[in-house]
């Protein structure tokens, strides 16, 4: 039960952006352009992957499976294996450019001056571009306020992780901006 009264039995964010849509709107068009716009060289897996590791970092259940669900179907792999890279991102099969942005995000979570200008030298020196390096950093603070914003509101999370995976099919084709977004 979340610490507010809601009106509504939407899970996590869901929940409260039925609650103040004119909120949901600016919220879900930064997820929009964050995550899925085409004019990005990170693919839309690998930036749903670092909202998936900040949103661990910050023990926020509902974002973490959301995010987890959508970056396993861009990325063609299961729970599991999303679970394995965001609980060992630097020892995962990922690239040394997305370890690189890994290891960004998660100073960003921790605080924006932990960011080092060693790490953004050791990311470009993988391939990583300022706009790359731009998204990681925006992608991890915007992650910090959703999930804190979920979380400091007390709101439900499905605890059956195939919720997330058996929406992500819907979510990836609809997107965040979808008209049944409370649905």
């Amino acid at each position: 039960m979340a610490y507010i009264e809601l009106s509504n039995d939407f899970p996590g964010i869901r929940g409260l952006m039925a609650y103040r849509p004119e909120t949901a709107h600016p919220l879900n068009a930064l997820a929009e352009v964050l995550l899925r716009d085409d004019d990005n060289t990170l693919s839309r897996g690998e930036r749903e992957l670092i909202a998936t590791y900040v949103s661990y970092l910050n023990d926020c259940f509902f974002c973490q499976n959301v995010h987890g669900a959508l970056a396993g179907h861009y990325l063609q792999c299961s729970l599991q294996e999303i679970d394995d890279m965001k609980m060992d991102a630097q020892g995962a099969p990922l690239s040394d450019k997305m370890k690189a942005l890994m290891a960004i995000a998660a100073s960003v979570q921790r605080s924006g001056k932990a960011v080092t200008e060693e790490q953004i030298a050791a990311a470009k020196a993988n391939g990583a571009t300022d706009r790359e390096l731009h998204d990681t950093v925006l992608i991890a603070a915007a992650f910090c306020m959703f999930n804190r914003y979920v979380d400091g509101l007390g709101t439900w999370a499905p605890k059956d992780r195939n919720f997330y995976v058996n929406r992500a099919p819907q979510r990836a084709a609809e997107g965040y901006i979808a008209t049944n977004l409370f649905q």
